[in-house]
């Protein structure tokens, strides 16, 4: 039977005995039966405090919406921003416990921030000499493909911190270790085990509900459509927030759809299809406003190169408009937003032709497969 880390915690009371815990959660983390993470730990352990990513403990916050220290009200605790003044956890905020545990559902995106909350939370973790146990799950996107170019250091950010690829196959537990490992964070790790996973299991075959992890992947068909479109929040096209398909659709008032799909069948790119769709936005970019899009439908998960796709679609977007625009950095000397997605200046600056920039990411993905073995856990 499949079981989640969580559900194997009891093969680890050890870990716990005698220590006080704090937890860095959301929604996701949760048994088969809905049962939050929080409340098993307050059960087996002495939980003391909760730590809160991106969109908040309890997932009420919309992307990019910063929070300070609360009360959860629910527990009593003591709730600890990783996602506004502090993204690496202080010594205030762990010097009450001894084990720092995670649990959050990721969606196997580089670009996804709660890759970093943990990474920083490792390297407080190592810095305070404190345990970090993370409670594995499944890579939603799948344990074997891996597609991307490898992050340029010189575009690090919170939205890809170390050089891996965009998709990089492996679950939260075994990039945990390839974290501590390969980039030299040397943390007190330890990956309560999934038991009754293999690496070519879709989401779908192990029974095990989906709940999204923020408010803009609402389904697991969202998290493919994520990799190939989230590049777009780099730009002036809508990526369908505000929208009942987040990253399923983009588009703007003034896209020549039909157009782009041409051109877009004319590279035939496997496992999807394209369809032109009108919306309106009811918050984020062109709210209010009539946008003429493209939908994507996935049709083969296991042929569906979303990263080739995504870049694809923003390169000719980017040839066919001359409305299309990159969003400005947040901050004067910033990186612009697209470049730090990408991880790369390679549409932004160098302009390099689509063939040179899917060759890249062809070459990348060669060298990450060939790195992200040795963090295997599961067959």
């Amino acid at each position: 039977m499949f079981k989640v880390g969580i559900e194997n915690i009891d093969n680890h009371l050890e870990l716990f005995k005698n220590k006080k815990v704090g937890l860095i959660t959301n929604p996701t983390g949760v048994n088969r039966d809905l049962k939050s993470t929080i409340d098993i730990l307050r059960e087996k352990t002495d939980l003391v405090s909760l730590y809160a990513p991106e969109h908040g403990v309890r997932g009420d916050l919309q992307a990019g919406v910063r929070l300070d220290t609360y009360e959860d009200k629910e527990t009593g605790c003591m709730v600890y921003s990783l996602y506004g003044k502090n993204k690496k956890p202080s010594y205030e905020m762990l010097k009450d416990i001894d084990v720092l545990c995670f649990d959050i559902q990721d969606v196997g995106a580089r670009f996804y921030t709660f890759l970093y909350t943990m990474a920083y939370a490792m390297m407080a973790a190592k810095e305070f000499n404190k345990k970090f146990v993370v409670f594995d799950r499944p890579n939603p996107v799948g344990g074997i493909e891996v597609e991307g170019n490898i992050l340029d250091l010189k575009y690090r950010s919170f939205v890809g911190y170390f050089p891996i690829v965009e998709r990089y196959g492996l679950t939260i537990g075994e990039i945990a270790q390839l974290f501590n490992q390969a980039y030299d964070i040397n943390c007190d790790l330890e990956v309560i085990k999934m038991s009754g996973y293999t690496r070519d299991k879709d989401y779908r075959e192990l029974d095990f509900p989906w709940v999204l992890p923020s408010p803009n992947i609402p389904t697991i068909e969202t998290t493919y459509a994520y990799l190939a479109t989230c590049y777009f929040e780099g730009s002036n096209l809508s990526e369908g927030r505000g929208t009942t398909k987040p990253f399923q659709i983009i588009g703007a008032p003034w896209l020549k759809s039909k157009e782009l799909i041409r051109k877009l069948n004319d590279l035939n790119l496997e496992g999807v299809q394209f369809r032109t769709v009108y919306f309106t936005p009811t918050f984020s970019k062109h709210e209010k406003h009539l946008c003429e899009g493209v939908e994507l439908f996935i049709k083969d998960k296991k042929k569906f190169k979303p990263v080739k796709t995504g870049i694809s679609m923003l390169y000719l977007v980017k040839e066919m408009h001359e409305e299309f625009e990159w969003i400005p950095p947040f901050k004067e000397g910033l990186n612009k937003f697209a470049e730090s997605l990408m991880g790369d200046d390679f549409l932004t600056k160098r302009n390099l032709s689509l063939n040179d920039i899917l060759k890249k990411i062809e070459k990348d993905s060669e060298i990450f497969l060939k790195m992200k073995g040795q963090y295997h856990i599961y067959e």
